[in-house]
């Protein structure tokens, strides 16, 4: 394109006049406003962080109860109640360890998305997929069957 038709296509676009830039076809209000008004509040999402990542104390002392509460069993070879209470040990030993560490990433996550407000939608989304597919829950009503 030579230069002289780039100064005439300039012109021309000038000489229509500018529409300014509408975004889905909403008319701006007077002050920004707009449809909805979107507010993200930083503080909120930091103390919504802070809370989750505070729930690790008490998980922490829970698990601890727990292994306290296992430590009498002793060897459960021989009596079948007593592999079965094994076996249900070392399942929620597991599940509320997952917990644990699923409240501290998440409670992570939602600090920094409080701290800086930087990260995008789709980032904060590919975040929490991380999270979703790092941890599964288990199923409803007995969790997973072991062949019974």
């Amino acid at each position: 394109m030579a230069w002289d038709e780039w100064e005439r296509l300039k012109a021309d676009a000038a000489a229509r006049g500018s529409t300014g830039m509408r975004l889905n076809h909403v008319p701006s209000e007077p002050g920004g406003g707009g449809v909805g008004d979107l507010k993200s509040d930083k503080k909120a999402w930091t103390k919504a962080g802070e809370d989750t990542k505070g729930l690790l104390d008490g998980i922490g002392k829970a698990l601890g109860k727990l292994d306290e509460g296992q430590a009498g069993l002793g060897n459960s070879s021989g009596v079948q109640s007593a592999a079965a209470q094994q076996e249900l040990y070392e399942s929620w030993k597991k599940y509320v360890g997952e917990v644990k560490a699923r409240c501290g990433e998440l409670g992570g996550l939602m600090e920094k998305s409080g701290h800086d407000l930087a990260m995008s939608d789709a980032d904060v989304k590919a975040e929490l997929d991380k999270i979703q597919g790092e941890y599964h829950d288990t199923e409803t009503v007995g969790g997973q069957p072991k062949g019974r």
